[in-house]
């Protein structure tokens, strides 16, 4: 943990930014991208052209991923690690957040069209760059062919089938080929080797809010991890999980490695772990899970997303309480990753974070880390209360305010843990949200060994994790398992959108969970998507998948 009394001046405060964020619980629509190639394309024309085109991609990629609806809703609200409960009116939102925690949702889903639209037509833009008619520089061609394999891979994980249209040779009025399987996987794969060939490399540190070599090979290696799910062949092969060890061992050389402050690797600024983040405000990860009362800053949280007490219970520590000190003093038994609850806000030195309310603490510091339960305090340790004077205390269950019964519906202002990776105290608006991590490569090297693959380093799963493990200040563990590799990505990488991806690849998505819908569990068709109805009138070459 670290000091929190101990921080350089290194943080950056955009309160101007909230404004247009703070003025509602969801995002606005957001305008479908056009996904058509202009008829008489001939690609662009000049590099300096091509250049603003990659410049313009990354701002779209920023905001994609920076929401808290679309690719962030679908992979983790629809997990057992997020929900987000109706309370009164806030949240109800026509049942858009609960559908997707219940499995419940249809074609015509605003964050499933939203995902459809935006990456399909995020990577059609980088076919414009990587088209053989543009005068793309050797680093345009390596950021677009990055930046399509992306796109291609979060189509292909979230729906199994991914459009592609050939700027070169297809009409451009016409329907654009589907790609599944092997042939999507092939084809991604060969973007990220042309992204490995052509991008800058980086070294741990850099300021990497663009790709890199270690980004292209985190991504490749990602791929492969998921392979055997995406050609429907359900073995991983032996050769795919050490070419994982290999590419991740390519990251290792470029200077990453684990981090031994956990939450100072979501603080803006350099770090050992961060190889690609995007610039996009990380207040929608703060607000989102905060109470109205919880903070001056913004005008208080917007009190939604949550986690279930069975996620919170995967990690150590006490069940009901997660307390710790302002100086990083765990109280409750609790690892690292669990973070705490602090007794107060910190006295302002100057050392760090900002006093714009002059009270002489840092604005934001009474928030706490990682699972957030129990009693929680204001700046100067005076315990807070919700808005009907009762405490705040978040509660590990969630029910119903008019009949005490489980709910999603009509609950109180407190059920629920709340979860908080990027703190108000460090900015609460900063541009800084983190895609790419140096820890999930390490997890997916220790998967990658104990599926096979072949380590020349002789590592075996079991002492990574505990080497992990050991950091995080959580006990050793026996010989690891499949379970316990999952369980472990599970406490490294909460709410860092990987979740989804990972039950399905261990086979545990269609589980069952709180307020999972019945007919959800055990059904193999809500692993995938379905295609928006739009869509499959708009090209008859796509499919719907089973189940919609």
């Amino acid at each position: 943990m670290r000091n929190i009394l101990k921080q350089t001046n290194r943080y950056l405060a955009l309160p101007l930014l909230a404004g247009v964020m703070l003025t509602s619980c969801t995002d606005l629509e957001v305008e479908p991208t056009d996904s058509l190639l202009a008829e008489g394309f001939t690609g662009i024309e000049t590099a300096e052209a091509a250049s603003s085109q990659v410049t313009a991609m990354y701002n779209d990629l920023y905001g994609y991923f920076g929401t808290q609806a679309n690719l962030y809703a679908l992979n983790e609200v629809t997990t057992d690690a997020l929900l987000v409960p109706t309370r009164g009116s806030d949240w109800g939102d026509n049942g858009i957040w609960r559908q997707l925690h219940q499995h419940s949702w249809t074609p015509e889903h605003q964050y499933i069209l939203g995902v459809w639209n935006e990456w399909n037509g995020l990577q059609l833009q980088a076919s414009e760059v990587l088209d053989s008619r543009s005068a793309s520089s050797t680093e345009a061609v390596g950021h677009a062919a990055f930046i399509r394999g992306l796109s291609m891979f979060i189509i292909l994980d979230n729906f199994g089938q991914v459009p592609y249209r050939d700027t070169e040779s297809a009409d451009p009025l016409g329907d654009p080929d589907v790609l599944t399987g092997e042939d999507a996987v092939s084809f991604i794969l060969s973007d990220l080797d042309t992204a490995i060939s052509n991008l800058p490399a980086s070294s741990a540190g850099d300021d990497n809010s663009r790709a890199t070599k270690a980004a292209a090979r985190y991504l490749k290696a990602k791929v492969l991890l998921n392979r055997h799910i995406y050609n429907g062949s359900g073995t991983p092969d032996s050769a795919d999980m050490t070419e994982i060890i290999s590419l991740v061992d390519g990251i290792e050389g470029d200077g990453y490695e684990l981090a031994d402050n956990y939450f100072d690797i979501f603080v803006p600024g350099g770090d050992t772990e961060t190889i690609f983040y995007v610039q996009a405000s990380a207040g929608a990860r703060i607000f989102n899970t905060l109470h109205y009362n919880s903070t001056e800053l913004g005008g208080g949280g917007w009190n939604g997303f949550s986690t279930l007490a069975e996620f919170y219970d995967l990690f150590e520590g006490d069940a009901n309480s997660n307390r710790g000190l302002n100086d990083g003093t765990l109280q409750d038994g609790q690892e690292t990753r669990r973070g705490f609850v602090p007794p107060s806000g910190i006295a302002f030195d100057g050392s760090f974070g900002s006093d714009e309310n002059g009270d002489g603490i840092v604005d934001g510091s009474n928030v706490g880390f990682g699972f957030l339960i129990g009693q929680q305090y204001g700046p100067n340790g005076a315990a807070l209360e919700d808005r009907n004077g009762s405490p705040l205390s978040f509660t590990r269950d969630f029910f119903s305010a008019v009949d005490g019964q489980p709910s999603l519906v009509d609950n109180n202002e407190v059920t629920g843990i709340r979860v908080i990776k990027y703190n108000p105290r460090d900015g609460a608006f900063a541009n800084h949200i983190i895609f790419f991590r140096y820890s999930d490569a390490y997890l997916m090297k220790a998967e990658a060994i104990l599926r096979g693959g072949n380590d020349p380093g002789g590592q075996t799963p079991t002492t990574m994790i505990n080497e992990l493990r050991t950091l995080r200040g959580a006990a050793p563990l026996g010989t690891v398992t499949e379970q316990d590799l999952l369980d472990e990505r599970a406490r490294e990488l909460y709410t860092e959108g990987w979740r989804r991806n990972d039950l399905i690849r261990f086979g545990q998505y269609t589980k069952d969970w709180d307020f999972k819908e019945a007919d959800a569990v055990g059904n193999p068709d809500r692993q995938l998507f379905p295609i928006p109805s739009a869509q499959l009138i708009l090209n008859p070459n796509l499919v719907q998948n089973p189940g919609y």
